[in-house]
């Protein structure tokens, strides 16, 4: 298929891109996918419209892309395919400093290195990402080999901007011209929308646009929406907490960076520990200052639990001037950090007045804010971070398991003491003070969890974890302060009060501002009314609201538009990202098609003033100033208003956090509430082939390498197998080169079916297995439509493929010598190419109009119509496969059993069993009827849950079977079927609890008496009732394994006999039995019809001892031999 190292063929993956290819050339001739908006404001489920987070430009689009954008783009078929007017538009994203950046540092390589560039030989020899043609892909410019040699994988090796650009298959004269930011915008986005079109997205691509002032026209609606923002108090010039890059002078958000997306300014409170004076010698020249060690805690309402500070011994630390009187001990790092923070002498600008280790400080006595010890010590910790932080931490055993195993290990340990030079009366005295009651762990939580864990020192760095984890959140969130003023009050509530009592006192410093309460209260009405998909996702929105007060939405170095009022500065690239949407329903009627922007000839960029805007989409008065004709003004305003509010917004977790909070945000500020987003969908990262992708590894690929190896269908079919919730999904090189087989043996299987129509049983649905099939395809519909309905494309896949292509498999071998109804397999054909058109749409559209021959297309068909499915129908059914199933392993087991290693195979074959007895018992009774009726009344349906077993064993004793006998063996008796039936319960519902089944057992497999046969190779098979005792004679000797294995409901037994070795004995006893039924015996011919193959009638005639005469012989509808024969097994 697609694997060329394999060695196998690719002709059924050419198959799907040639159909592929003839399918997009229908759509692009009928423009199937342009969406206009229609006079009439939509009535709910009238149209659709979604959009997907605009993709970077800085290179190829690859599956990580991908597979968010499936996301949308199923829903938006699916919405497309009921009849909804749908718009998907899609645009680029090229604001921010990455672009720059790249073709800055591509200058750079090029004045250093020349053009082409020489690197150093080291990074000469090595190669990195260079793309390797195969032999089915020719020159394939984004095909990515990752090969490292041992050099390049060493950590820090830099990787050259221009080897990136090779890795892109650019020639060495291509790549020098991305020198030029520009060359980037104009080059990538027109390679992304031949790539997406490959990919069957269904866009409206004449509102396609990319970003930055490049656009006129985009950077008009920017500029609008920054002035708007400035005018409602939004905007204002202040510090902030903010990523900040001091190489480029400017904040670094989270789509400008290299790494570390995601990542935001952590709130440290960081308490002033005072060193008490005499200092010792190294401390001489911070003499007449206040000098503290700084250490950064989250958590300021456990302060009062203080026993001592930890330092790590060989840290390098030092004493860093905060103001004129204050010193603060702590890392270089986080005194850079606070020095632009304006927490430093000279703003930006690092003082250290002494250079210290860790090893300096410990023994420092220290006098600590809120403790209740008055003095205590700065002692070593082997696992403090230096890199995190202040370097400096604060201990609390009471409430830290990592702080409680440290301070155990000084104690138990005078060896571990003396390596660091620390006194016994810095650690002895000191225990661990009460300060808050975890609910499960106490008052010393730490100490309880660590006891519980059997954590022994404080280098068992998983176990610590772990406590910490669970006290953390415990203590924090369900724990109560039982110390300081502030006792009997919960934990979180107390936090702010107190971090904000240090902060009065000048005992610690942070900086915080408040943001506006009535924007957050927007932010969070707009949010409860969102449909979010997963609890998980919506915890993800709360949370960023709970932190989220400022953004940095101006920079200096980059790519973007303008701020209007002040032009040194750039909008960043998050803060032009939050209501484009808005700028989709009327791009088209702007840009005219045009990606750039170029075409002027229906609106010049300066015409659109701000109330222009304002008229479009904020219900301004008609711009009277404006020379842009009032027609057209209505008409992109008519299509904002159709279109708004956005119906769906999907895209990666990691966008939870800024960009997609941020267009909450700017929708409650800008737009009225019938206008606020409906719905945003986030889901994991993907990995291919459980591992991580990466170009490095070579576990990588493009869309467009993706295309090219699977064909977009099989792309699209292994995306949506992938997964759907929020953690990580997984696309399987495997299942795309399955679905390029189920894909074109059903088309094959369809031609098959269509040239033999005339072969085909016609009329309406007539045997057992067509209503099995009708019932079944109408399931598959209203579970399809329920699992498309909540996004659910895996569950989709799955109940509009994989189940509707068991049922049609299970219904051509049910059918047998009847054959296939074919008015039932039109229908499947139908059903199958509409219910996978969303997923697979291209596979569909060509056997819609090529296979089936039907009129429009199928992506807009409409949803297949379907009856209310017979529930009773498909449980029977399942019933019958299962039992089938059993039989058959039964049936193996059986036979396996009876053959030796060694023996003659012709022997096994001639003893296999090929006469079946199935004993069918439809109805609980005796005992086990009585258990269930204990249940049954012992079971609350409205909270699903049964009474204790005390009571149902005390009912059960009470009862008329728990008065037979001793009640022990009672209670052994039904105690394991009292268990069974409680889990059953559990999972199938009250329903387990009916002393029936709600169809007729005997009644179905009788009427499926050749297919059971035929699927488990008998030659005679008899459905018996296990109540009638004249049927459970036939079983003769083997009749133990009815009372080992008695039937249940739901459950019938089988007996498999042999005809080898067979023969017949006289019996007398069942001679009796037969006189007494009334039958006549014979014994001077046989009668009997051969029903056993080959034997011959001699040897029948010899073996019979008796013949039945009569037309009915026990029950059976013919004259039989079972009477007086014996089998042996």
């Amino acid at each position: 298929m697609a694997d060329t190292d394999s060695g196998r063929s690719f002709k059924r993956r050419d198959q799907l891109l040639e159909m592929e290819q003839v399918v997009r050339k229908w759509w692009d001739e009928n423009h199937v996918f342009n969406a206009d908006a229609h006079e009439q404001l939509p009535k709910e489920g009238e149209k659709f419209f979604g959009t997907f987070p605009f993709p970077y430009m800085n290179g190829y689009l690859h599956l990580g892309h991908a597979f968010s954008l499936s996301k949308l783009e199923f829903a938006a078929a699916y919405h497309r395919l009921r009849g909804a007017n749908v718009l998907l538009p899609f645009g680029f994203h090229c604001t921010g400093m990455p672009i720059k950046a790249s073709a800055d540092k591509l200058r750079r390589e090029i004045e250093k290195f020349g053009n082409p560039p020489v690197f150093p030989s080291m990074e000469a020899e090595e190669v990195i990402d260079e793309p390797e043609p195969t032999s089915n892909e020719g020159n394939n410019p984004d095909k990515f080999k990752g090969k490292k040699s041992k050099a390049a994988s060493k950590i820090g090796r830099e990787t050259y901007q221009w080897e990136i650009m090779r890795s892109y298959g650019l020639s060495d004269s291509e790549i020098a011209t991305f020198q030029d930011p520009v060359q980037w915008l104009r080059f990538f986005p027109p390679l992304a929308v031949e790539d997406l079109k490959a990919f069957g997205l269904g866009a409206d691509w004449r509102r396609s646009f990319i970003t930055t002032d490049i656009n006129p026209f985009f950077d008009k609606f920017v500029r609008w929406q920054m002035r708007k923002l400035k005018s409602f108090g939004k905007i204002v010039k202040d510090l902030r907490y903010t990523i900040y890059s001091p190489l480029d002078g400017q904040p670094c958000a989270d789509h400008d960076r290299a790494s570390g997306e995601g990542v935001i300014p952590q709130e440290y409170t960081l308490i002033k520990m005072e060193v008490v004076p005499p200092f010792p010698p190294k401390f001489a020249h911070l003499e007449g200052k206040k000098v503290y060690l700084a250490a950064a805690t989250l958590r300021p309402e456990t302060m009062y639990g203080q026993t001592n500070s930890w330092v790590l011994p060989d840290g390098k630390y030092g004493a860093f001037e905060i103001n004129e009187s204050e010193v603060f001990i702590l890392t270089e790092r986080a005194a850079r950090n606070l020095a632009f923070q304006r927490l430093s002498r000279v703003h930006e600008t690092v003082t250290c007045l002494v250079d210290l280790t860790g090893q300096d400080l410990i023994g420092l006595p220290l006098r600590s804010p809120l403790s209740f010890n008055e003095i205590i010590y700065c002692l070593p910790m082997l696992s403090v971070l230096t890199d995190k932080g202040t370097g400096i931490v604060t201990s609390v055993p009471s409430d830290s398991p990592d702080d409680f195993m440290a301070l155990q290990d000084l104690k138990a340990k005078a060896p571990f003491r003396a390596k660091f030079g620390v006194k016994d009366e810095w650690v002895l005295p000191f225990e661990v003070i009460p300060i808050i009651s975890h609910p499960e762990f106490g008052d010393k939580s730490a100490e309880k969890i660590c006891t519980d864990l059997k954590i022994k020192s404080q280098n068992e760095r998983e176990k610590l974890d772990a406590a910490k984890k669970v006290i953390y959140k415990g203590g924090f969130y369900e724990g109560t302060m039982i110390a300081g003023e502030y006792a009997g009050m919960r934990v979180q509530d107390a936090k702010n009060l107190i971090k904000n009592k240090l902060l009065d006192l000048n005992q610690a410093v942070v900086y915080s501002e408040p943001e506006k309460k009535s924007w957050r209260e927007a932010a969070e009405e707009c949010l409860a009314n969102m449909n979010l998909y997963s609890d998980e996702t919506r915890h993800g929105f709360e949370h960023t609201l709970s932190w989220l007060n400022q953004w940095a939405c101006s920079r200096s170095f980059g790519l973007g538009s303008r701020i209007p009022w002040d032009e040194a500065f750039l909008v960043e690239s998050l803060s032009d990202s939050t209501i484009y949407m808005a700028y989709y329903t009327v791009c088209h009627l702007l840009q005219k098609g045009d990606l750039f922007g170029v075409d002027t000839s229906a609106v010049k960029p300066e015409q659109l003033t701000d109330d222009v805007w304002d008229y479009l989409f904020l219900s301004g008065p008609e711009p009277k100033s404006s020379d842009i004709s009032l027609t057209l003004l209505k008409k992109m305003r008519q299509e904002f208003e159709y279109w708004y509010p956005l119906d769906l917004r999907v895209s990666g977790k990691d966008l939870i956090q800024n960009h997609l909070t941020f267009c909450i945000y700017n929708h409650t500020a800008l737009f009225p509430k019938k206008h606020w987003p409906r719905g945003f969908r986030g889901n994991g990262h993907i990995m291919l082939n459980s591992e991580k992708m990466s170009k490095s590894t070579g576990n990588f690929r493009t869309l467009k390498q993706a295309i090219e190896e699977f064909s977009a269908d099989a792309t699209r079919f292994s995306l949506a197998d992938a997964g759907d919730g929020m953690d990580d999904a997984n696309f399987v090189f495997e299942t795309a080169n399955a679905a390029i087989l189920r894909l074109t043996k059903e088309r094959a299987w369809m031609e098959e079916v269509l040239a033999a129509e005339s072969t085909l049983r016609v009329g309406p649905p007539s045997i057992y297995a067509d209503r099995v099939f009708a019932n079944e395809m109408n399931f598959a519909i209203k579970m399809t439509e329920k699992n498309y309905s909540d996004y659910l494309f895996r569950e989709a896949l799955k109940t509009g493929f994989y189940d509707l292509q068991a049922a049609r498999d299970e219904y051509r071998f049910s059918c047998g010598s009847s054959g296939m109804n074919r008015d039932l397999l039109w229908r499947f054909m139908d059903i199958q190419t509409r219910l996978i058109a969303p997923i697979c749409p291209h596979y569909s559209e060509y056997v819609w109009k090529k296979l089936l021959k039907k009129e429009g297309f199928v992506i807009k068909a409409g949803w297949p119509e379907a009856e209310n499915p017979d529930l009773t129908l498909q449980k029977a059914n399942r019933y019958l496969q299962e039992s089938i199933t059993n039989f058959r392993k039964l049936l193996l087991k059986q036979a396996s059993g009876g053959s030796k290693k060694g023996s003659n195979n012709k022997a096994s074959i001639q003893s296999k069993p090929t006469i079946g007895l199935i004993f069918v018992n439809e109805q609980y009774d005796g005992w086990k009827r009585e258990c269930l009726n204990i249940l049954r009344d012992k079971f609350d349906s409205q909270n699903r849950k049964f009474a204790s077993d005390q009571e149902i064993l005390q009912a059960l004793q009470q009862s008329a079977v728990g008065q037979e006998g001793n009640f022990k063996q009672i209670q052994k008796l039904c105690m394991p079927f009292l268990r069974f039936k409680k889990d059953e319960v559990m999972i199938l519902g009250i329903q387990a609890l009916d002393l029936k089944l709600s169809f007729g057992e005997i009644e179905v497999l009788q009427e499926n008496l050749e297919l059971i046969k035929r699927q488990i190779g008998l030659d005679h098979l008899e459905i018996l009732s296990a109540t009638d005792s004249g049927a459970v004679i036939k079983a003769g000797r083997h009749a133990s394994l009815l009372k080992q294995t008695p039937p249940s409901p739901g459950s019938p037994t089988a007996i498999f006999l042999t005809k080898d070795g067979y023969r017949m004995k006289y019996d007398q006893s069942f001679s009796s039995m037969c006189r007494l039924q009334g039958y006549r015996m014979k014994f001077d011919q046989c009668l009997v019809p051969n029903i056993y193959g080959n034997m011959p009638d001699k040897t029948m005639q010899r073996s019979l001892h008796g013949l039945v005469e009569g037309q009915h012989m026990l029950g059976l509808s013919h004259a039989v031999f079972h009477t007086e024969i014996s089998f042996r097994i």
